[in-house]
């Protein structure tokens, strides 16, 4: 039921004008992973090489992130649904208006709506102001815990801050170790990572 669902709105997606992103698009990139997930993550925007393959989190970034998952004991095939706030690639991978944003939300919605996720971790700007605070700041808020319509969300840096800037690694790290001792007390208490 949930992956029909999600088969018809990558239909939409992939025929979506809502916005002008739409006009300079290879492919939309609804999503990817594990729709039976608990563990969701919401990003910015596809890539280049997301536009390409029309898959989530594939470059550079993707492949860090692939890295910091695997220590928390997570990975996208068993255990994480992950997505962004806008579902076409941005021309040069600029940040998402709010024009943008807006028009690719209801997408978002309807994603958390079917997977149900009981944790979200949002990374970089983009996603918390989108999701939730306009105004918010990922360096004020990284790291603490929200409650979001009874689902725990946590903002942290975007993997491609972590690119340009290692030593922003560190709160990551710590970020992830939080996510990992919610996932236990809120999921499975037997989940295993290199963590802790």
């Amino acid at each position: 039921m949930i992956e029909e669902q999600l088969s018809q709105m990558d239909r939409e997606v992939q025929e979506c004008t809502r916005c002008e992103l739409y006009l300079k698009r290879t492919q939309a990139v609804l999503g990817g992973g594990n729709p039976f997930s608990e563990l969701m993550l919401i990003g910015e925007g596809p890539g280049e090489e997301e536009d390409r393959q029309g898959v989530p989190f594939v470059g550079k970034s993707g492949q860090l992130l692939d890295k910091i998952l695997a220590a928390a004991g997570f990975s996208k095939e068993e255990n994480v649904y992950i997505t962004n706030i806008v579902k076409c690639r941005p021309p040069g991978n600029r940040e998402p208006n709010p024009e943008e944003r807006a028009a690719c939300l209801p997408f978002l919605m309807r994603q958390i709506e079917l997977i149900q996720p009981g944790i979200i971790v949002l990374l970089g700007s983009t996603a918390l102001k989108a999701l939730i605070n306009p105004e918010g700041r990922i360096t004020k808020m990284r790291g603490k815990w929200i409650t979001w319509n009874g689902i725990q969300v946590i903002p942290t840096y975007h993997p491609s801050a972590l690119l340009r800037n290692p030593d922003l690694k560190k709160d990551v790290w710590e970020d992830f170790k939080s996510v990992v001792q919610k996932y236990r007390e809120e999921i499975d208490p037997h989940h295993h990572s290199n963590y802790t």
